[in-house]
């Protein structure tokens, strides 16, 4: 693109960097995304005017709906329409640091969790702030750009329960054919290289970031390619950023899609309820709401779900399917009784796990969002905001067999370049209160410490949670209990695993800036000896992130599974014509970040789809 075309962006940034209070700065950035800014040239536009009728409808633009539209309009003559009900993305949703600031736009669902004393403490109302994309892209928009197939047990554990196709040998394939690898050093052959996501490195690195990597390896982890064959390691994060900018799934594959005819894209239209003939047991289409009207349109094939692990369920139990009595309390007149909502399943981290430094400069928001760092991205695509909101290094550790270098790992660090404090989203992002924040970091913020954050994230939890429905109003956001910790052994591979991002300050990879633990205490947590084992566990309980990675709440299995929503095809028990093809499908969370996983659901879920319909190619 022109230097001109970049003028507007500059003009948002310039703004930011002019005012002197942080919030004034946010406040200019959330009124650039608003109201600036030029649409991405090649973004699919919305149809003025569709169809009454398709062969393909597929409700939701996200990781999964994004490759289920470009793959399945591959047909010649095939009509799909796409129903997203957030807007297009724009320029500012490219640069990979500004992450942290797209949470507080219309982009998110910006959904809560049921209020809680059992986690979430320290945060406002005892709520946990669950972002999700309601963009073309969705959460691929939101997210940190982090690269991880999972670990190849993950997909064989879901193949045992019942679901054949779905072993790591059956998936491999399609995370090849996704991947446009430009890892350079990663493991001989493992990456696609022709796909349709870039993978690479992020062009940005902290000190710090060198420094944890070294410090795990004098530890005992070794090098590894997380997404080759061991999973057990540390490493430079691998992310879906290519020339220095985010790429979305929509970037990725529907951008190019501008002169494909059967291919029609609906934005601003929120799907309120799927239309099932109830005498056939058919899904027959679907009701949406755009520009003050609710319109319908049919589907001569197939209704496609794929708006997420938290709007999937609430769309299937608006329409009559899910827990016969929960739809009734609702006022919703069931036609097939199935356990949606049921098994939700998230990665948590114990938040704000602070070190500090001396010596090196870690990210801050006054050193990244200055004039010089915008020129120099805008010219060169280099400098701080190449950074993943400023993910750097991820570990991978099993604490049940630490001698073991092909384990199953149980959980994982995250090295983020900069402290909470040194951004002013933070807090607003995570929900803290006030209070609990300034108390934390409040000392550390006014003196402009240097530092950096290790998110200790437990990889396979074993407490599941429930979406359930707020009333039958398809505008009312459901109710989710996400049930944190209600298994002990979550607290437990949590304390685990912030002792060992602890140890490695240990090391001489971090000693070399004198990295130490901040040692502030966590409001509500004044009974625990500090760096107790029970300290920690309240430590989690009362800051506890989500790591975004919502999945399980349709769950896939066999008919025979009481548990099960959609069989190993993704169609829906007892309703033809209706598949749920996206994160929630998963029954078990992935020993990693979900994104990956959910866009290789969408490239295999097509291919069943042309399958069934004998339109596969020999």
């Amino acid at each position: 693109m022109s230097a001109m075309q970049y003028l507007p962006l500059a003009a948002g940034i310039i703004g930011m960097v002019s005012f002197t209070r942080p919030q004034d700065s946010l406040l200019s950035l959330m009124g650039f995304l608003q109201d600036g800014g030029k649409r991405m040239e090649h973004e699919l536009p919305s149809q003025a005017r569709i169809r009454d009728e398709y062969d393909f409808v597929i409700v939701g633009a996200g990781s999964a709906g994004s490759v289920l539209a470009s793959r399945l309009s591959e047909v010649p003559d095939w009509s799909v329409l796409l129903i997203e009900a957030g807007p297009g993305e724009n320029l500012l949703m490219d640069i990979p640091m500004a992450a942290h600031y797209l949470q507080s736009f219309n982009i998110n669902w910006d959904y809560r969790t049921k209020p809680s004393d059992r986690y979430c403490l320290a945060f406002k109302n005892r709520q946990c702030r669950l972002p999700r994309g309601k963009v073309m892209g969705g959460s691929s928009v939101l997210n940190y750009m982090i690269y991880t197939r999972g670990n190849r047990r993950d997909y064989d554990q879901w193949a045992a329960q019942g679901n054949p196709g779905w072993a790591y040998e059956d998936v491999l394939p399609y995370f090849r054919k996704l991947e446009r690898s430009r890892i350079a050093d990663g493991h001989p052959g493992a990456a696609g290289k022709d796909g349709r996501l870039t993978i690479s490195y992020p062009r940005y690195r902290s000190d710090v970031a060198a420094a944890f990597v070294k410090a795990a390896r004098e530890d005992g982890a070794p090098n590894v390619d997380y997404n080759g064959p061991r999973q057990i390691g540390v490493s430079y994060i691998q992310s879906t950023t290519r020339h220095g900018t985010r790429e979305s799934a929509n970037a990725a594959y529907l951008y190019d899609l501008r002169d494909r005819p059967n291919l029609h894209v609906k934005k601003l239209a929120q799907v309120t309820r799927i239309m099932i003939d109830r005498s056939g047991g058919r899904a027959t289409g679907v009701q949406f709401y755009s520009g003050g009207q609710f319109r319908t349109v049919r589907a001569r094939r197939e209704v496609i779900v794929s708006a997420g692990a938290i709007g999937s369920p609430q769309l299937l139990m608006l329409s009559g399917v899910g827990p016969a009595k929960h739809l009734r309390e609702n006022g919703i007149k069931p036609i097939v009784d199935l356990p949606v909502g049921h098994n939700f399943q998230d990665h948590t981290a114990a938040g704000g796990l602070t070190f500090l430094v001396d010596g090196t400069k870690t990210m801050k928001y006054s050193r990244i969002f200055r004039l010089d760092t915008f020129m120099e991205y805008q010219f060169n695509r280099t400098g701080p905001l190449t950074s993943i909101g400023g993910c750097e290094a991820l570990a991978f550790y099993d604490s049940e067999h630490p001698g073991d270098p092909d384990g199953w790992p149980d959980y994982e660090l995250i090295q983020i370049g900069g402290t909470l404090a040194a951004d002013p989203t933070y807090e607003a992002n995570f929900n803290y209160r006030p209070d609990a924040f300034e108390q934390l970091f409040g000392e550390i913020r006014q003196r402009n410490t240097d530092g950096f954050t290790v998110f200790p994230m437990v990889l396979r939890p074993r407490s599941r949670g429930r979406i359930s429905l707020n009333g039958s109003s398809p505008f009312r956001h459901p109710v989710i209990e996400p049930n944190y910790f209600a298994d002990p052994y979550d607290l437990d591979i949590s304390v685990r695993a912030i002792r060992k991002a602890i140890e490695l300050t240990e090391m001489a990879g971090l000693r070399q800036y004198n990295a130490r633990l901040l040692r502030t205490t966590m409001p509500g947590c004044e009974a625990h000896r500090f760096d107790s084992d029970d300290y920690w566990r309240c430590f989690t309980r009362h800051a506890t992130f989500t790591i975004y990675h919502h999945v399980g709440t349709c769950k896939m299995g066999p008919r025979t599974d009481p548990t099960a929503v959609v069989d190993a095809r993704l169609r829906v028990h007892g309703i033809k014509g209706l598949r749920v093809i996206d994160a929630s499908i998963m029954p078990d969370v992935p020993a990693g970040h979900t994104n990956a996983p959910t866009i290789m659901i969408g490239e295999k879920g097509a291919d069943m789809i042309k399958e069934d319909w004998n339109e596969l190619p020999n």
